[in-house]
């Protein structure tokens, strides 16, 4: 059997304020093509399909839309659970009739334990939980770790491995000596670290979502698909995509899927990033953090920048800035006004003012101190 492993679509995110519903529809096109290309057998989607509990009617409209498009039009089975960013309650509704079309949705705990089978594969479906839930179910209030509860769980699941069957977890955890990016939420199942993996060694692959890089785990078998996108400036070198796994040849290839819009870091001092030259090899609208190797203020930085690069998210100094002292600026306060509009004007402008430009300022500046208004 082949199927395509893909998680932490986290639709409705925004990436510091600008809203990427293009660069999700446009991913979630492509991942439908590399199903249809690859002719998987199925699709397993490892949680955070959406960003909020409560996602906007946009959002529900692009997973809804998606979700018809692959089960109902493609014909592909469904194997999905909730994250911790899904609300499970809202997410699971309608799900007493999705089996009838084979999209399984798992949002709860207790549905973990029995298969999904199909082609020879036994597909365990654990959705995000938190401790408190896992105790109810396992009726053991002793339990105080994600990890005791996942191998509890798995204990219950290997009671119903079919011999001859190959296994399959899908879970939304984070697995000891996986890599974090700053994308991800500071709470973990359980509100605790790591669940080991040793465990987890019953299955023939272990399919994951909750980290956002998909080489974030080092087993061979126990894989995060990664996210849908880019989700911050931490991921730029980050080839996103899908896993293609097939159970009879043993292989796990992962499949690039290349982004509408990218988000990439450029860096160097501010005269060379605002030549033409420079800044037009950049698409404009592709997100762009800057790092800026200058140490002195620059008036007016971050507006001089978006005329070169658009969709500027973050700036940051890559060598610090250099103190008032420093830079020849101690004095600045006891400038005249006069002086401070020649400063800013030929930083701004690269030259100095002419003497008409000046006595227009030395016009206006008279004005105000005399209580009246520039006209």
């Amino acid at each position: 059997m082949k199927f395509l492993h893909t998680a932490d679509w986290h639709i409705g995110r925004r990436l510091h304020g600008y809203d990427l519903s293009a660069e999700q529809a446009d991913a979630l096109r492509k991942l439908e093509k590399t199903a249809i290309d690859e002719k998987v057998d199925a699709i397993v989607i490892a949680g955070d399909i959406y960003d909020r509990g409560m996602p906007s009617e946009d959002s529900v409209r692009m997973v809804n839309g998606m979700l018809k498009k692959l089960n109902l039009e493609d014909n592909f089975p469904l194997l999905a659970i909730s994250g911790n960013h899904d609300s499970a309650e809202r997410l699971s509704t309608g799900s007493e009739w999705f089996e009838e079309t084979s999209f399984y949705l798992h949002t709860k705990i207790e549905q973990a334990i029995e298969p999904i089978e199909m082609s020879g594969v036994q597909f365990f479906l654990m959705p995000y939980f938190e401790i408190g839930e896992a105790r109810r179910f396992l009726e053991d209030e002793t339990l105080k770790s994600a990890d005791q509860c996942v191998r509890r769980i798995v204990s219950l699941m290997k009671e119903h491995f079919k011999k001859g069957c190959r296994h399959v977890l899908v879970g939304h955890f984070f697995a000891v000596g996986s890599l974090k990016t700053d994308s991800e939420t500071q709470s973990e199942v359980g509100g605790l670290d790591a669940v080991g993996t040793d465990e987890l060694d019953c299955f023939d692959y272990v399919a994951l979502g909750h980290l956002h890089q998909h080489h974030a785990s080092r087993s061979e078998r126990v894989k995060y698909s990664g996210s849908l996108l880019k989700y911050s400036v931490s991921e730029t070198s980050d080839q996103k995509g899908v896993y293609i796994v097939d159970t009879d040849s043993e292989t796990i290839d992962y499949r690039p899927l290349s982004p509408l819009n990218d988000v990439r870091v450029v860096k160097g001092r501010f005269e060379d990033l605002i030549k033409p030259e420079n800044y037009r090899q950049i698409p404009n609208d592709d997100y762009v953090a800057v790092e800026l190797e200058d140490r002195i203020p620059i008036i007016d930085v971050m507006n001089r920048l978006k005329k070169c690069y658009p969709r500027i998210i973050e700036l940051r100094r890559a060598n610090g800035r250099v103190n008032r002292e420093k830079s020849g600026l101690k004095n600045f306060e006891k400038l005249s006004e006069m002086d401070l509009f020649k400063m800013f004007y030929k930083d701004a402008v690269g030259d100095d003012p002419d003497e008409e430009q000046c006595e227009m300022m030395e016009r206006a500046l008279q004005t105000v101190k005399n209580g009246g208004k520039i006209q």
